[in-house]
């Protein structure tokens, strides 16, 4: 027996006895999806502030509502193509928020920092390396929920900042030593087109098309 058999087997057990009583609510595995995304949030900012203890036990909560969006889905017989898309797209998501978390907190930088950091392009090294990390999340996302989308037979070339646009305006930053004001606009206008994506997803997948989570 594998790691990943394990882990299903442990996922089973912990969600069986559970999912029958969330089906009987007016909850949706989407809505559980968009619930643990908050979590994660709020857990990136309590690991952000140092606090490791509480950002351990959220970390296990957060992951507990990623195991039942998709037991839900399936007790429910509601597992849809968007349904599929949203929840891997909102797990890499997640994952790299947690990751910011500890990046935050490693560093050292406050709040005030942050805000300070954000208004005046500071080239302060900590606050660099936050923006070079949240450029990179979102030129993966923008790829990954191509492909995912396309893995599920929906066409996804949409967006107003492709690759292309990544390219051309980091070129045009390091000409003319604008480098971190560069990496803002793409850092929001990657968030635009993963946004636009996801919308996107939404608006064309079959909502009754199902499929194996």
């Amino acid at each position: 027996m594998n790691i990943s058999e394990i882990m299903k087997r442990l996922e089973l057990l912990i969600t069986s006895p559970i999912v029958p009583w969330i089906a009987k609510s007016r909850l949706t595995p989407n809505i559980l999806t968009w619930i643990g995304l908050v979590l994660t949030i709020v857990t990136a900012s309590v690991i952000a502030m140092g606090n490791l203890f509480l950002g351990g036990f959220l970390v296990l909560l957060s992951g507990f509502f990623d195991m039942m969006d998709g037991s839900l889905a399936r007790f429910t017989n509601k597992s849809t193509r968007f349904g599929a898309f949203l929840d891997s797209t909102v797990d890499r998501f997640s994952e790299a928020m947690l990751l910011l978390g500890l990046l935050i907190y490693h560093l050292g930088i406050s709040r005030q920092e942050l805000f300070v950091g954000a208004i005046s392009l500071g080239s302060g090294t900590a606050f660099a390396a936050l923006l070079i990390f949240v450029v990179l999340t979102f030129s993966f996302l923008t790829s990954y929920t191509r492909a995912r989308a396309e893995g599920l037979g929906i066409a996804c070339q949409v967006g107003v900042f492709p690759r292309a646009g990544r390219v051309i305006l980091l070129a045009l930053g390091l000409i003319f030593d604008l480098a971190l004001c560069a990496l803002l606009i793409i850092a929001l206008l990657g968030f635009v087109t993963v946004v636009q994506r996801v919308v996107h997803v939404w608006r064309h997948a079959d909502k009754s098309g199902r499929v194996n989570l």
